[in-house]
């Protein structure tokens, strides 16, 4: 029985998908939801499984075209068993060739006393005629040699050292063009509309996080046993962003033509890089997560992205973002504004630090950490005072768990 493999439904967001990668050929035996293709979108790459166990019959939509939701793109025969491999091709029964045969030597084997005349003499023997046994060239041959004006063959002498050559550069200067896939070009298209269409500024701040860390430290191991994840610093931003954008609605905000809306949820995107490229899912109604929460859809995000098991739904909304460079050394940066989202924070490396603590210089971990914000709508007080709340809150996480 043919069964039909179609693209899935796509949300209203994305309007089709680009064929990226056949995993199987026609004749390919194939397992129940076995991954027969990938399909690259605007925001994720969705894995196609087969719907049932058989044979891929045909492929209809080859590597690179584009298709809609819903089309069809290939056809299982189910129930079918794949052909055996057909036989190797029989070895050529021709015989080996026979080596060929050793060019005659330049002159033939001198007996010890013809070698002492050619050496003395400097005769070059693959120059005189042989008259002995098989052609030989014997001793009364190289006499005669020398007797008839046979030509002496001069001495060598050692050539003169070339004068050292400016090595040039080895090794291939090798260029190669490679199109951009589906995902990077829509990255590339909002990442072009946000710095063509935002107002945007870049408000700056930094942050001891030596209470954060020394609660870390002290409730690891507890908040691990309890809840089965590691207690990270993200879920600290998080909690501490959640918590500030409530208090400055502006910056929970977008804007829709002439009009600014204002969300009364947090939808925090976090941003998460992949070989494919950056992507932001979506932590919902972060506002109503605790710790454990929020860890625990971090790591499971994280896993997804590696595995390339991202869902649509996971990548669509979100109210404001937090990317966080300092996972890859980031020291300082300016983050780029998500549209049609109205803020981003960025985080960057903690790093030791010598800063005044009442009146003397310690060490303490330091991070610097900025605001992109649009400035159509939101004003430099608002970003500034909103960066200092959350400053504020992780100097001082106990605000956090009493709500202040």
């Amino acid at each position: 029985m043919s069964i039909e493999v179609k693209v899935p439904v796509l949300p209203e967001s994305v309007s089709d998908a680009v064929i990226a990668t056949w995993h199987k050929q026609p004749g390919d035996a194939v397992r129940r939801d076995e991954n027969l293709v990938d399909l690259e979108t605007d925001k994720v790459v969705l894995e196609v499984p087969a719907p049932a166990d058989g044979v891929l019959k045909q492929i209809i939509r080859n590597s690179g075209d584009t298709v809609g939701s819903q089309e069809l793109i290939a056809i299982i025969e189910a129930g079918a068993v794949a052909a055996a491999p057909a036989p190797a091709a029989a070895a050529a029964a021709a015989a080996p060739a026979a080596a060929p045969n050793k060019p005659a030597a330049a002159s033939a084997d001198l007996s010890p006393a013809g070698r002492r005349v050619a050496e003395e003499n400097k005769i070059d023997a693959a120059n005189v005629a042989g008259t002995g046994r098989g052609g030989q060239v014997t001793k009364e041959d190289l006499v005669n040699f020398m007797r008839s004006g046979g030509a002496v063959t001069p001495a060598a002498k050692p050539a003169a050292a070339a004068p050292a050559a400016v090595a040039a550069p080895t090794g291939p200067r090798s260029e190669q063009r490679v199109p951009m896939t589906r995902m990077r070009t829509r990255i590339a298209e909002r990442m072009m509309q946000s710095k063509n269409s935002i107002a945007m500024l870049t408000s700056f701040n930094e942050i001891n996080l030596k209470a954060v860390s020394d609660m870390r430290k002290a409730h690891q191991e507890a908040f691990e046993k309890a809840h089965g994840i590691k207690l990270g610093f993200m879920s600290f931003f998080v909690k501490a962003a959640a918590d500030a954008l409530k208090r400055h609605p502006i910056v929970n905000s977008s804007v829709d033509g002439n009009d600014v809306i204002y969300h009364g949820y947090s939808d925090i995107s976090i941003a998460v890089a992949t070989d494919k490229g950056l992507v932001t899912p979506v932590l919902r109604n972060a506002e109503t997560m605790g710790f454990a929460d929020i860890e625990k859809a971090i790591a499971g995000y994280a896993k997804k992205a590696r595995e390339g098991g991202l869902a649509l739904e996971d990548l669509q909304g979100g109210t404001f973002t937090i990317t966080n460079g300092g996972t890859f050394g980031s020291l300082f940066s300016t983050p780029i504004v998500n549209p049609p989202q109205s803020a981003i924070l960025g985080m960057h490396a903690i790093k030791e630090r010598a800063v005044v603590e009442n009146g003397a210089v310690v060490a303490a971990p330091m991070m610097y950490v900025a605001l992109s914000y649009d400035h159509r709508i939101i004003d430099g007080k608002d970003a500034v005072l909103f960066l200092v709340d959350i400053k504020n809150q992780l100097e001082n996480p106990h605000r956090m768990l009493l709500g202040l």
